[in-house]
């Protein structure tokens, strides 16, 4: 019990949650849009409300296991596996209400209860053990708690299945009720006589008969109404029809009207005293609704990253980043219902390269990587999977700050500038080792050589304090100074000089050119004005930014070289393996050829023998039948020696040849041929692979070509 206390009623716990500078980072990074997203996928009004108050933990234990119930239950719907968690009423007031001494819950309130007990029978049923081990993070929402089936056979005892309360609840609501059948049919007897009179009478109107207050009253003409003894119950909107309660049926009436009163007094004693007993069940319920919610939550979780290929990538606890093909989440889902391509982001931030430094031209998606990394970051510690490959490796920060954008504060009526600088001032005084922060165009506002001092002063303050973050510009003396300083390094955004187009992928290691000339002369820009403005800036300010774009568009290059000879090495290697499956096809063939000949042979052999025994154990049994011995042993001398076989082969072969010469040739077609069993000549017709169709006389015969020896006839001597 303590156990799912701990878990379930996490929201009381005082859990380490993220520090963020301002209070609207979060916002900033858009991750009230990725809490609306996963809203939209809760059922409950548990899942929905945790939702919206979605927390940035930073305690390793907690957000492991959150990430690995998602992770578990992701898997759960891409197996196609049905989860049985189907209960969504919101009953807590319900079941606060059992709690509470006296109190009396309607069969109406039962049903639900019932269905939320047996909703966590099925649950239980369904982490059987070996589901318990695949599944063991989902299994600990329900590691504390328990299922006790007596709630619902208590149920079961008062309750039918639509929550009327049963005949046999109790004897004396079974008396009741069998009294109240009684009485009803009598009634109904008693009515259809009156009925019947009344409309002989001529007296009864269209209606016949009706109920009033709760009495059952017959329908009359209004001007025979004193012709009809009984009770006025009113008359209609018309005044053409009075409703009278007959003289007759008053006595009945009563007794129905009693017996009513009756049940209703039983059916109520009967609930109370059913919620009574289950009162001691109120909080087990409430751990139950809280179950269901929790598992709807993860679900919902779960769908998140379908939609956004969420993954869990390994979670340290220290400051680390390391993200391999990381792709902002609602960048990633709008592109890809536009069916466009999202670029994903590359980077590590460590020990070593603390500090990124992202230098590009404008557009070209500085504040979008920043974004990245910084949503991704706290989905993480809020215990949601990220849209980045599994193999990337993600740390813990206690601190995420953030600066992007205008931030002048008119009610201190500060400048661009001075709140630049005031949000500065928080940074350095408060960043540590498990800070995260992201600048967005550091310095800017200012002079551009005072603001890039300034800028120069803040980075290393934030790299002695050990923090981590990504801070980007258009200065080139912060592009020097990450170049040499230790912690800090270069990236720049790729830009299409050529078709002037960002390419919105992030090279690390490098600064990048902001592409002023460049773009103004694409654009069409006066050259003489662009001249002008060259002469304007100091020249080893302009050859450094020449440099830079220069050497961006060479690692461009190399970068599509380095492609190409990937692609023609693993074409290469394809190549190869395809050489390999023929050559070990055709060593394969080989071997299934030599087995054949091989089996052939045994085969041979084999009938060889069965008809040897065959033939032995025939002239066994003639040795015991014959009277002349002699006949016997020459038939087993033939057997054993063929001697005669053998002195008509040695003829033939000598006649064979004394008219053929062997040749030393291949045998093709066409070609004169010898058989080498039985010395037949014939003639080679047809070759079909390792066999030859050979005409001998009138009759082809199928050899193979093994046994075949090319020969060629012999001139018969002239006669003198």
């Amino acid at each position: 019990m303590e156990a799912s206390q701990h878990y379930l009623c996490s929201t009381k716990r005082e859990l380490s949650n993220m520090r963020l500078y301002p209070e609207t980072a979060a916002s900033q990074l858009e991750f009230d849009k990725v809490k609306v997203l996963l809203r939209e996928h809760a059922k409950t009004e548990y899942a929905k409300q945790k939702a919206e108050q979605l927390r940035i933990h930073t305690r390793k234990d907690y957000i492991e296991l959150e990430l690995q119930q998602s992770n578990e239950f992701k898997l759960i719907l891409q197996l196609g596996q049905y989860f049985p968690n189907d209960f969504t009423q919101n009953i807590g007031r319900d079941i606060k209400l059992l709690s509470i001494p006296g109190a009396l819950l309607t069969g109406e309130q039962w049903m639900p209860i019932r269905k939320l007990a047996e909703n966590i029978s099925s649950i239980f049923r369904w982490f059987d053990t070996e589901r318990r081990t695949a599944f063991p993070a989902l299994s600990k929402v329900i590691a504390g708690t328990y299922y006790e089936k007596v709630i619902i056979e208590m149920i079961d005892d008062i309750l039918d299945e639509s929550g009327n309360v049963k005949d046999n609840a109790s004897e004396d609501l079974q008396k009741i009720r069998m009294s109240l059948y009684k009485k009803r049919n009598e009634l109904r007897r008693m009515f259809e006589k009156v009925i019947a009179k009344l409309a002989k009478a001529g007296y009864s109107a269209d209606i016949d008969e009706s109920f009033s207050n709760g009495r059952r009253v017959v329908a009359v003409f209004s001007e025979h109404k004193r012709q009809v003894k009984g009770i006025l119950h009113g008359e209609s909107d018309s005044r053409k029809t009075a409703f009278i309660e007959p003289e007759e049926t008053i006595d009945l009436n009563n007794a129905v009207f009693s017996l009513e009163n009756d049940e209703i007094k039983e059916v109520q004693r009967i609930l109370r005293e059913l919620t009574a007993r289950l009162s001691v069940y109120a909080h087990l319920l409430k751990q139950y609704l809280d179950t269901t919610g929790e598992y709807d939550f993860i679900n919902a979780k779960a769908k998140l990253a379908l939609d956004m290929n969420g993954q869990l990538p390994a979670l340290t606890d220290k400051s680390h980043i390391h993200l391999i093909d990381a792709y902002h989440p609602l960048l990633y889902l709008y592109n890809k219902i536009s069916g466009k391509k999202t670029i994903p982001v590359t980077l590590t931030l460590d020990e070593k390269s603390r500090i990124l430094v992202i230098s590009g031209p404008n557009a070209g998606g500085k504040t979008v990587t920043m974004k990245t990394v910084g949503l991704n970051q706290i989905m993480l510690q809020s215990g949601l999977l990220v849209p980045v490959h599994p193999d990337s490796q993600m740390g813990i920060f206690k601190q995420l700050f953030i600066h992007i954008g205008d931030t002048q504060n008119l009610e201190f009526e500060l400048s661009t500038y001075s709140s630049h600088l005031l949000h500065m001032k928080y940074f350095i005084e408060t960043a540590n080792g498990k800070t995260m922060f992201f600048i967005d165009e550091l310095g800017s506002g200012s002079d551009p050589n005072l603001g890039g001092a300034f800028a120069e002063v803040i980075m290393e303050e934030l790299s002695r304090r050990h923090s981590y973050g990504i801070v980007t510009t258009h200065y080139l003396n912060l592009k020097v100074m990450a170049n040499h300083t230790q912690g800090i390094l270069n990236g720049a955004m790729q830009f299409d000089e050529v078709r002037l187009q960002p390419m919105y992928k992030l090279i690390v290691g490098k600064p990048g050119s902001s592409y002023t000339f460049a773009i103004a002369e694409r654009i069409g820009l006066p050259q003489h004005l662009i001249n002008r403005a060259r002469k304007l800036v100091d020249e080893d300010h302009f050859k450094l930014d020449r440099l830079l774009n220069s050497t961006e568009q060479d690692l461009q290059h190399l970068d599509q070289e380095k492609k190409e000879l990937s692609r023609l090495l693993k074409e290469n290697e394809k190549l190869k393996k395809e050489m390999q499956l023929v050559m070990d096809k055709e060593r394969h063939r080989q071997q299934v050829e030599i087995l054949k000949n091989q089996n052939q042979i045994s085969e041979e052999r084999l009938v060889y023998l069965k008809d040897m025994e065959r033939k032995l154990k025939q002239i066994v049994l003639d040795w015991k039948k014959a009277e002349n011995k002699n006949d016997v042993v020459k038939n087993l001398q033939n057997l054993l020696f063929k001697g005669k076989e053998t002195i008509v082969v040695n003829k033939l072969a000598k006649k064979v040849d004394s008219k053929y010469k062997e040749l030393n040739e291949h045998v093709v077609v066409g070609s004169l041929v010898k058989l080498k069993k039985n010395y037949q000549i014939g003639e080679v017709k047809e070759i079909r692979g390792k066999r030859a169709i050979v005409q001998i006389g009138v009759l082809p015969m199928n050899v193979n070509i093994a046994d075949l020896i090319s020969v060629q006839k012999l001139e018969e001597p002239s006669k003198q």
